[in-house]
């Protein structure tokens, strides 16, 4: 499933016009309790084959996530960013680099933009988000 996730990412990447490439992928962290639970991370999954087909470095520990917080999609969507805050740790220095985190389904995107805050405060000059699929706010 991984590697056909992965091709379908890669099209749509081909499709798009990127003023650059980034210099690392990062695939979305999750924290080691949620990790031992589902067995594997699936935006590591699909960002080892990203990587593989694009020659873009793949950096899957390059962020950890320090907070144990409920699942996003548990939460109304005025909760989701305060439940996120501070759950993220990046030790590498990323000054000057383009990265593009690398997650399976983003809802409101709190979650790639607290990860993307991080990266920001390590130095990186441009963060991507790199997304498989996209959940709509119900009305």
């Amino acid at each position: 499933m991984a590697t056909l996730l992965a091709d379908l990412l890669m099209t749509q990447m081909n499709r798009a016009a990127f003023s650059a490439q980034p210099d690392f992928v990062v695939p979305m962290p999750l924290h080691p309790a949620r990790l031992r639970q589902r067995g594997f991370n699936q935006a590591l999954e699909i960002a080892r084959r990203v990587s593989r087909k694009s020659a873009i470095v793949l950096l899957p520990d390059a962020c950890r996530r320090i907070k144990d917080t409920p699942p996003q999609t548990g939460l109304p969507w005025k909760e989701r960013e305060k439940n996120i805050r501070g759950a993220f740790a990046c030790e590498m220095n990323f000054t000057g680099k383009h990265v593009a985190v690398l997650d399976d389904v983003m809802t409101t995107g709190t979650t790639l933009d607290e990860l993307a805050k991080v990266l920001r405060k390590r130095g990186a000059t441009r963060v991507s988000a790199w997304v498989v699929a996209r959940t709509l706010r119900e009305k």
